[in-house]
Order: structure tokens, then sequence, then C-alpha cells
């Protein structure tokens, strides 16, 4: 989660980071100070509340062990802490706007994002965002505050997938969700239609991803380490469709775009996926035949086929684990049933 949006047009959906993590070292001769004044002063833009939120969530560990927000800090302490970023200055306007709600109580809220749906305004998407959409919704819930940064957002999912999102409807929600996503305890996978074969059944992709240096609407992968941040990508194939292949993907980091920059990276772009080169016929035949079939795919899903199937994360109030599936989306389950039926009878 990504992770990780100045969503629309312009840039990628996952463009900045959703929460910041600071590492302190007390001077030795810092004398005794509440451990929120003393974050305060050295933390920007910070505010005793959100410091205190941060607590409140066990997202303040001094010495490797959580801290009250009236901890005296020690000369030698180690400080760690975990919090969300600061609100977008621009105002967001409340609509009605239909949201596919899957659970809700008074932490959080689990949606199953459709396709078209962007997570939260930016350049070219002022309005008609997921976000907007959640503002309107919360208007009048007791468990919800109303200056909660946009609102609740822990994780994103691009425009163009579909799929799992979890909103964070409290501050001490939201910094203990937070902290899941950070220190990837949340568990979320994806069911991704690529082009080509995959030679082993299962593996792992490895590489730093960050701005690609030739086009500033993409990530791409920087294997030496050098650039970019690190990232993880579990797969296991599904199912084999000839000239494509189902797969699940694990998440063990969320970086933007971090699936279908990986799978580029291998050589097996994501079906359709117009931005990273899969909207192209890249395996089969030259058959005027074959060309129209997977044109119609094409039509079919116009979209990359990604979704984000599986969430799962501690319950920040209640402590117990809570597991959500969802099924494919239609577009995705009907282009994979004509890839099936195209292969059958290829091979027949």
């Amino acid at each position: 989660m990504s992770e990780e949006i100045i969503n629309g047009s312009e840039e990628p959906e996952e463009s900045r980071e959703l929460f910041e993590h600071y590492n302190f070292l007390v001077d030795p001769g810092q004398t005794a100070l509440r451990i929120d004044r003393f974050l305060v002063n050295r933390i920007q833009n910070s505010s005793r509340n959100k410091i205190q939120a941060a607590a409140v969530a066990g997202n303040i560990l001094v010495n490797g062990k959580s801290a009250k927000s009236n901890y005296k800090v020690k000369p030698n302490d180690e400080i760690s802490i975990v919090m969300s970023y600061p609100p977008p200055d621009n105002e967001i306007i409340p609509e009605d706007i239909p949201i596919n709600i899957v659970y809700e109580d008074e932490s959080v809220l689990i949606i199953n994002k459709n396709a078209e749906m962007v997570i939260h305004p930016g350049y070219g998407n002022k309005t008609g965002t997921l976000v907007n959409a959640l503002v309107y919704h919360f208007k009048g819930d007791p468990f919800f505050n109303p200056e909660n940064e946009r609102p609740g957002i822990v994780h994103r999912i691009d425009k163009g997938t579909t799929g799992l999102l979890v909103v964070a409807k409290t501050d001490i929600a939201r910094n203990h969700l937070a902290r899941q996503f950070f220190e990837k305890t949340s568990e979320r996978t994806y069911v991704a239609l690529v082009w080509g074969q995959l030679k082993e059944e299962e593996g792992t992709i490895t590489g730093n991803i960050g701005r690609s240096l030739k086009d500033r609407l993409q990530m791409a992968v920087f294997p030496d380490g050098e650039t970019g941040k690190h990232a993880v990508t579990h797969y296991k194939v599904l199912e084999r469709l000839g000239y494509v292949t189902l797969i699940a993907c694990r998440l063990e980091t969320g970086r933007t775009h971090q699936i279908r920059t990986h799978l580029r990276y291998i050589g097996h772009p994501l079906f359709n996926d117009e931005r990273y080169g899969g909207d192209k016929i890249l395996k089969g035949t030259t058959f005027t035949k074959y060309k129209q079939f997977v044109q119609n795919c094409f039509n079919m899903i116009p979209r990359q086929a990604l979704h984000a199937k599986t969430l799962g994360f501690i319950h920040p109030k209640t402590g117990k684990k809570m597991v959500f599936d969802s099924d494919l989306p239609d577009d995705m389950a009907q282009v994979i049933e004509k890839w099936r039926n195209y292969t059958v009878n290829r091979n027949e």
C-alpha cells in the first residue's frame, strides 16, 4: 500500500506516500520532557493532537517499545514514530457518489472499488473521486473525524484496477492501520491476467521501483538498488490460457504501480495495460482472426486486467484478524472465460 496520488491524467495514482516515518536519537544532554512535546518541536507541520493519536495507536516506539504521549524522554533514547501525512490544501467537496460497501463499523470501512473510480482529488480529478464520496457518506457519523485527511485513506488502488480497499474512520484507526501497512503485516492479494507464459509456477520479483527517467507517467525498476524504493512481489500461476496466464500476486511492499511495473520488468505486462505496454498483441499468431479475437478482448475490458481480491489486517479496535475476499468483476471474468474457450478450441 502502497505505497505511495496526484491522481488522474498527469500523475500516477500512488505518487505520494500515505504516512511518514521518523527516527530520533535523543541528545545526551536532553532534560526530561514529555515525548509529545519533544516530537512537536522536531517534526515540521506536526501537532500534539496528531502525535498523541499516533501514541494511542502504538505508533511511537522508545527503544523498541511503545510509549504513551506523557513518556518523559531520556538521554540516548531511540525514538521511532509512524503517522499520517498532513491533509491536502484543496477543499474536499462532499458528493453523493455510489460506493460498494462490503463492511462498516465504527472504526473501518471496506469498499470494493470499481474500475472508473479515482481515489482522491488531484490534477484533472477535482471531483467525482472516492474521497468526495467518503466525505458525503461519513457526514453526521459520530465516529468519523471530519478533519481526517483524505479522509482515512491508508492505501490505494490505481484507477483502472478494481477491488478491496480499507478506509479508517478515526484517527486512532488510521494510525493503527498505517503502521500495519508500513511494517508489511497487512495482507493483500491481487489477481492479474498477463501476457505470455511464466516459466515457473511461482516466484518472487525483487527490484527497486522509482519514477521512470524516460516517462514521468510511468514507474520503472532499478535493479541495482541505487534509485527508487525497495519492492517485492510474489506471484503464483493460477491458470495457463495459451498466450496469456492468470496469476495471483501477493504484495510484500506497496510501491506505486508495483505489480504493473514488476510484471513488465520480467516481460509479462498486464493484459490491456496501456501505460505499461500491455495494450498490444505481445504473444500469439499473425492470423487476422486471432488479432480480431484479441481486439474483442481489449474492448471487453478497456483497462488493465488487475483486481485486488483479498485484504487482511488486524482490526484497530478489537485486535482481531479480519480477512475479506471479493469476486472478480464481470469484465475480467468474461475475458478470462473468453481465453479459456479460445485455448480449448485451438487445442482441438
